[in-house]
């Protein structure tokens, strides 16, 4: 079964130089990847006991934990390690924004739309159990496999809260060191062409409602998060609807309070510029601020999902008495999650 052609057709539009090459990694089994959890073992010693056991590994220059298996036919790893919680099978764009926020040891930190926990663990693991991390979600079934993965990878300085993220800012406003965002998406840069059903409920309409939560979505991340402090949105999504145009929108609903900023990985920037790029600043008629040129798209290919990561810095309070005070919408979603 083919890609939907009006998808097709989008990718054409934004990307016409490397749209063949960005189809063809749908059609292209992506290699299997892992973190090293620090917390429990070290580098070397997950490295020498799954080579020991058939898995061959390559190191990614970019972080030193991170590893694709270079044995393409490998879709799965058995090891006694896993269980342990020793390393966390996870895609290697799914790595990109916990690293990107850089928490710091003793930060208090956000994780606003946070189960399955791949990416809060890693927070745990950076942080190296210091601080305190908030990691939230709406999901009862998705919050008890968080609390699980937090358990399985020893990290012990987050605290699971259920409630929506969009109303979160209210409860927490302005507290948070640095704050993470990624946020339910359409899941474009997961597609797979031999597997219908990651693709069976795309469509226009869809994006357009994500894109609505997403803006709900930053705007509490950003309203949580104290000036001077940092906010990474992140999708696995290619549409510009759900990446650009919500940072664009954010960036316009606070005046001038919020700034990008480049992201400094120069060991994953200087991979192929086919692959990795900064955003788009137009797409469909619309114009986005130059700003967003700051942000980063990743194309899928047989390493990498596509995804798209923003960073953000506060620069002033955004948050007035009168926003404080107003009562609380009441809003239910209910939206397919990636497995992160």
């Amino acid at each position: 079964m083919p890609l939907p052609s009006q998808f097709e057709e989008r990718i054409r539009l934004l990307y016409p130089e490397a749209a063949d090459r960005i189809l063809s990694a749908f059609a292209t089994p992506r290699v299997t990847s892992l973190r090293v959890n620090t917390l429990k073992t070290s580098v070397e010693e997950v490295r020498t006991a799954l080579e020991a056991a058939g898995y061959p590994l390559e190191q990614m220059p970019w972080w030193e934990n991170a590893f694709i298996v270079t044995n393409p036919e490998t879709q799965q790893i058995f090891h006694p390690m896993y269980e342990e919680g020793k390393f966390y099978v996870q895609g290697l764009s799914s790595m990109l924004p916990p690293l990107i926020l850089d928490p710091q040891p003793d930060e208090n930190i956000l994780d606003l739309t946070a189960a399955p926990g791949s990416k809060t663990t890693q927070l745990g693991l950076l942080m190296k159990n210091t601080g305190h991390i908030l990691a939230n979600d709406l999901s009862p079934v998705r919050l008890f496999k968080l609390q699980a993965n937090l358990n399985q990878q020893g990290v012990t300085n987050a605290q699971v809260k259920r409630g929506p993220g969009e109303l979160l800012w209210r409860k927490f406003p302005e507290q948070f060191d640095r704050t993470l965002v990624d946020v339910p998406c359409s899941m474009e840069g997961r597609f797979e062409t031999n597997d219908p059903k990651s693709y069976d409920d795309w469509s226009l309409k869809k994006i357009k409602e994500l894109s609505m939560r997403q803006k709900m979505l930053l705007r509490s991340a950003i309203s949580a998060t104290k000036p001077g402090g940092v906010i990474v949105y992140s999708t696995c999504t290619m549409a510009p609807e759900e990446n650009e145009a919500v940072v664009n929108w954010a960036l316009e609903k606070e005046g001038g309070k919020v700034v990008v900023e480049a992201i400094e990985m120069p060991a994953l920037l200087s991979l192929d510029s086919e692959l990795i790029t900064g955003g788009v600043t137009e797409w469909n008629g619309q114009s986005y601020s130059p700003e967003v040129a700051k942000t980063l798209r990743i194309y899928p290919s047989q390493r990498m999902e596509g995804f798209y990561v923003a960073k953000l810095r506060k620069l002033e309070s955004t948050i007035t008495p009168e926003a404080l005070a107003a009562p609380r919408p009441h809003r239910h979603f209910q939206h397919r999650r990636s497995r992160r």
